[in-house]
This record gives C-alpha cells, structure tokens and sequence, in this order.
C-alpha cells in the first residue's frame, strides 16, 4: 500500500513538473514572438506591405453596406485632402492623410463628412473603399458631379518600406459610394505616385508631377495624363518636342482655368556637386580643380508659373479624338510671397488661388535645418498673374448707422433675399419677354433653394483676428466664400507637431478666424531635444502677436492717403519675359464696370445689370453665327460677369477702402446716386 502511494505521489510530482516545464516552454515562446514582433517595429525592412494592405481589404469587407454614423472630429493628421461637395454646399469631405507620433506612422482611409450649419462631423464605412493612404490627389470634375481620386502612399510603421498606389477611384458625393474605375482598351494609366495634383477640366481630368519613392532614392515626375470622363480611358498627351516643359517636381498648385489649368510651384530635390574647394568666378562660387567632390541631392523650391492649355477636338470629331494639349511658361508672378516656401497650400476660389503657410529652409549646416514656418495669406489673381496679401479686418469701432443695421441681418437672410431678389427679376424679364421657364428649372431651383434655407443650428464658436499658427502642408478648401484650413505641421528642434483642428474664414469680409474645433496632442514619442520647446512656442506666438499689433498700429498711422501712394501702385514689378503672357495690369483700369469702394456685390449687380447686358449682347453680336441666348441666359450670363468682376477687384478695392477709412472716409455715394434719393441742395454733401 505505501508503495501505491509512493507511485501515485511520484506521478503527481512528475505533472506539476511537467505542467511547470510546458508553462515555461510556453513563456519562452510568447517571449520570442514579441521579440519578433518588436523586431518588425524596428526593422521595417522585414514587413510584408502586400499582406498589410490584404488585411486592410479584408476588414473593409466586413461592412455589408454604406453607412454614415456622427462622430468626433477627426484624428489627427497630415497629407490628408479636403474638399467641398459639389452637389451640397454645406458639406465638406475629408479622406485620408497620415499621423507620425516620433515613433511610427499610422495611415488612415477614412471618409469624414462635415456639415457646415449642424457643425456635424459623421463618418463614413463602406465595403469598397481606397485603401489607407496619404499623399495622394483628389478633385472635382468640371462637368459632372462626381470627385476622382488617385495615387498616394502608404508605409511600414518605421517608414523604412513604402508602397505607392496607382488605382483610380470615384465617389458619388450623394450616396457616398466608392467606385474604382478601370481604364477601358490597351491605354496605360499613369504609374503609381504622390504628391501629385489633379484638376478637373470640361470632360476631362489633368494630372501631373509627384514623386516615387523607393526607400533607397526619391525619383520626381513631370509626366502629364488626361483622363476623359466620358469615354473612360487614360491618355499621356503628344507635346510639341521644341516646346519646353516644367522640371519634375511634388506639392505644387494646379488650379482650373477656363481654358486648361495654371501651375505654380512646387518642390523636388536636385544633383548638386558638393565638396572641393571653390572659387569665385564672375562673382559666383564654382568647384575649383582639386579637393574632393560628390554628387549630392539638395531641396529646390519651385517659383515659376505654367500654363496647361487644352483644345478639345471639333463638335463633327469622333467623340475618342485627343484634345491638343500644350505646355506655356508664364511670367513670373508680381509680388510673390518673398522668401520662397515649400508645402504652401493653395486653394481656387473665383479665378483666384488662396495661399496659406508654407516653410522656407534658411540655413543647412552640421546640426540639420533651421526652417521659417509662415501662417501668412495670399491671393493670386490667375489672369493678371499677380499676388496680394490678405489681411484680418477687425470689427469697426465707428460704425455708421448703415453698417449697423447690416450687422444685424444674418448671412442666411441675407443670401435668401439675395437670389429671390434674382429670380424675381429673372421672372419678370421672362414674363416681358413672353418666355416661360421649364418646369425642371424651377424644380432645380426650388431644391437648391431647400438646400440653403436649411437651418443652421450652428453653435457660437471663438473668432480669432490673428491667422492660425505657422505651417506647412495645412488642407485647404473653398465651398461658398469660406475658406477652411485643416491641419498641417510644424516642426520645433527633433519635434514634429501635427495640427488638430479646423479653422474658417470669409473671404469677402475677413472678418476674423472661426475656430471650428481644436484639439492639443500629448503623445510624441521621439526624441525631444527641447524639452521648453512648447513654452518656446507659446512665447513665439505671444511675441508675434505684439508684433502683429505694433504693425498694424504702425500700418494705421502711416496709411496712404492717395492712389498712388497705395500698395497697388508701389507693388508693381517688372517679370521676366516668358512665352504666351501679357503685361499684368490692374483690374480697375479696363473699361468694363467695376465696384466702388464700400460696395457690396449685390449693390454692384443693381447698379451696372444693365452695362452686363449690354456686354453679353456684344460678345453674342461678336460671336458664333447663330449663337442666341433668352432673356433668362443673357441675365444670368450677366449676373455671373458681374460677381466674376467683383471677386476680381475685391483686393484692390479693399486697399482703397483702407485708405479711405483712414482719411475719415466711411462710405462713398456717387451723386447721380443722391439726386435719385430725393435730397436736396447742400444735405447730403460733403463738407
């Protein structure tokens, strides 16, 4: 008996050995799996990307149907896009981008959906949807409602492994549904890329430029695709060989034109010879014979400007006949932002480009870069080719009665009396005319109409007159006459900041900066060599305030008190001669109508509708045989010249404002204006 329980003591001795063995088996085991896995996160040579983004396909399928959901605003972000939906003027669309904590980099797919008047973020899941990216190009088609997407890249989390994409893809901005388009025949598609722009243009879709990446090496591009939206093929256009074309480059400014599309900018990295010693040749410094020398890369900022021009074939063509596609170098734009700056954003807005930020590499030395970071804004006025700064305008101390009673309408109301003040009119003149409007016009009209009386529930937010921190590589959008500026980064000793936050601003009344939302991140996890570096950064904001102040004070007292004491006048410059442009010239200087000072855009239609008419029905006399337009086309086509024109002006009647203001001068009336108002004698004189 004692030697059965001998046996059985023995046996239970030998499982908890065994049971102790197999748990410590067991622990080596999940030890070395996380070595492994933490060798991944460190090497990312090792990772598998194909099988990364398989999994990514996977988990999108698990979603059976489009959905949309309210949500936080979105994570933080960089080289995501922004854009407004062309069908709803209230929604914007946010897809995409990348967020670098110091350690690794996580990439995003996606889809957010703002509403502008609920201040609604939702967010979209779908069972066919872009895989995660960042860097890639989107827009929206000219002639149809849709927005096309291509390229961008995704990363290991060490960024040591990139993978770039060449897919197409299309979302129907309604439905919220993703379509991959596949070119149709033999024809290519462009090779895979980021840091690419598109443009929409008629049927088609213009790409161009970017950049591939390959860990080892960065190649730029300069290569030009058009898309046709209606036969559904990839084109790479003939280009005249003794024209000369734009130097391969990334994160430049492609913005539409009526007749093509304007480039300007840009940034790529070029084969300098470096070493050796150097002399000075004609007040240059050369290599000089002798000293070791080396082939290496160094970062170019792009300033010059390019024209896309585009002639689709005649209306008797076969609808797959090519376009003429042709590349023109323009002057140099006057008064450019000065110093010259990569990863200035820029967005189109009423023939204009509205520039933000931007990062000008000063000095290059043994301890790396020090950077210029910039929040300041431009516009570029395309036609003219010329810029100007855009300045906050903080609210009038002394404001007239007038100007009162106009704060107190709001922009809804205001919008609303605007366009059934048109289609009143627009009514009657058919009416005279003895013209009846189709019944799917009125119906278009009342939709559109619903769409903006939508109530806006939108909570009070904070108003900034200063603009948002200094920047590069924001988001930037235009729906309506508000520019919106996500994210962005800036980068402080080894730190790199990523913003959080959405900001808005008029572009017709710079009335200050409305923060939409904002969130502060406290997750770097690389290293920090400056550890006051966010105190330093509140300080530098503090100091540019002051800064900000002393100039507008300065800028107060010393405003010019004449036209050409303006800075219309003094900012003038002469650009060096390129092909296929004319001198610019100011746009109040022609002989077509343009706004007075203090006038708004409705005022301005009222006053000169008749002058647009007239010039309408010139350019028909003028035109096509047999080109008619009705009464409804022609008022139209004339209310569309007259804002056109407005926009057009706006800058420099805003500086002739300014220096009205500061003569004393609140608003101007032309006296043919007063005779009309009844007034009498001396009354409404000025003395």
């Amino acid at each position: 008996m004692a030697k059965d329980k001998k046996k059985s003591g023995d046996k239970k001795a030998a499982k908890i050995a065994k049971a102790a063995k197999q748990e410590k088996k067991a622990g080596k085991k999940e030890k070395k799996q996380a070595t492994k896995n933490k060798d991944v996160d460190s090497d990312a040579e090792s990772v598998d990307l194909d099988e990364v983004l398989a999994q990514y396909a996977k988990e999108q399928e698990q979603y059976h149907a489009i959905t949309e959901e309210p949500c936080e605003p979105p994570k933080a972000r960089t080289s995501s896009t922004i854009i407004g939906n062309p069908v709803n003027e209230n929604e914007l669309f946010l897809y995409g981008g990348e967020y670098f904590n110091g350690a690794t980099v996580n990439f995003y797919n996606d889809l957010f959906v703002y509403n502008i008047k609920k201040d609604i973020w939702n967010k979209v899941t779908s069972p066919n949807s872009p895989l995660p990216r960042s860097g890639h190009a989107w827009c929206r088609a000219a002639n149809t409602k849709e927005i096309y997407l291509f390229g961008g890249e995704f990363s290991s989390p060490k960024q040591g492994t990139f993978y770039h994409y060449n897919d197409f893809w299309k979302l129907d901005p309604t439905s919220r549904e993703w379509t991959r388009i596949e070119s149709k025949g033999k024809a290519s598609s462009p090779p895979a890329r980021s840091g690419h722009r598109m443009v929409g243009f008629k049927q088609y879709i213009i790409l161009f430029g970017g950049f591939q990446d390959t860990s080892a090496t960065t190649k730029y591009l300069n290569d030009i695709w058009i898309y046709d939206c209606v036969n559904f093929v990839w084109h790479t256009p003939k280009l005249q060989s003794a024209r000369a074309v734009p130097d391969a480059r990334s994160s430049f400014t492609l913005l539409p034109h009526e007749q093509g599309a304007v480039l300007y900018g840009g940034y790529s990295r070029v084969r300098t010879v470096a070493g050796g010693k150097q002399q000075q040749v004609k007040g240059k410094k050369q290599p000089a014979a002798g000293g070791a020398q080396r082939m290496v890369l160094k970062p170019k900022v792009h300033d010059d400007t390019w024209f896309i021009r585009i002639i689709p074939p005649p209306a008797d063509q076969p609808s797959t006949t090519l376009p003429t596609v042709s590349w023109e170098r323009r002057k140099r734009p006057a008064n450019p932002p000065n110093p010259p700056r990569a990863g200035a954003t820029m967005a189109s807005h009423k023939g204009r480009g509205i520039m933000f930020g931007g990062v000008h590499d000063v000095e290059e030395s043994e301890e790396g870069i020090d950077s210029e970071f910039f929040n300041q804004l431009f516009v570029w006025n395309i036609e003219r080719n010329r810029y100007m700064p855009l300045n906050l305008r903080r609210p009038k101390a002394n404001a007239n009665k007038r100007a009162n009673q106009q704060a107190n309408v709001s922009r809804r109301d205001r919008a609303r009396a605007d366009e059934e003040e048109l289609l009143a009119n627009l009514k009657a003149l058919e009416m005279k005319a003895g013209g009846v409007a189709a019944a799917t016009s009125d119906d278009e009209a009342e939709e559109e109409k619903e769409q903006e009386e939508e109530e806006d529930t939108r909570p009070e937010k904070p108003r900034l007159y200063e603009f948002p921190h200094p920047r590069f590589n924001a988001a930037l959008t235009v729906q309506g006459d508000t520019l919106y500026i996500y994210g962005g980064t800036f980068e402080k000793g080894d730190r790199e900041f990523t913003f959080d936050e959405l900001w808005s601003l008029n572009l017709n009344h710079l009335d200050g900066v409305v923060e939409i939302f904002k969130r502060d991140l406290e997750d770097w996890q690389g290293s920090d060599d400056e550890a006051d570096s966010e105190d330093e950064d509140e300080e530098y904001s503090d100091e540019e305030e002051d800064e900000d102040e002393e100039d507008k004070s300065a800028g107060a007292s010393t405003a010019p008190t004449s036209v050409t004491d303006s800075p219309i006048a003094a900012a003038k410059e002469t650009p060096e001669e390129d092909i296929g442009t004319t001198e610019e010239i100011s746009a109040l200087t022609d002989t077509l109508p343009h706004p007075r000072p203090f006038e708004s855009r409705r005022a301005f239609y009222e006053r000169t509708s008749e002058a647009w008419q007239n010039v309408i029905l010139d350019e028909m006399s003028y035109g096509a045989a047999g080109q008619t337009k009705t009464p409804k086309e022609i008022k139209k086509a004339a209310f569309d010249r007259a804002e056109e024109k407005w926009w057009d002006c706006r800058e420099e009647i805003r500086a002739l404002e300014d220096e009205q203001e500061a003569a004393g001068i609140g608003e101007v009336v032309s006296l043919a204006d007063k005779e009309n108002t009844g007034t009498g004698g001396g009354v409404g004189r000025r003395r």
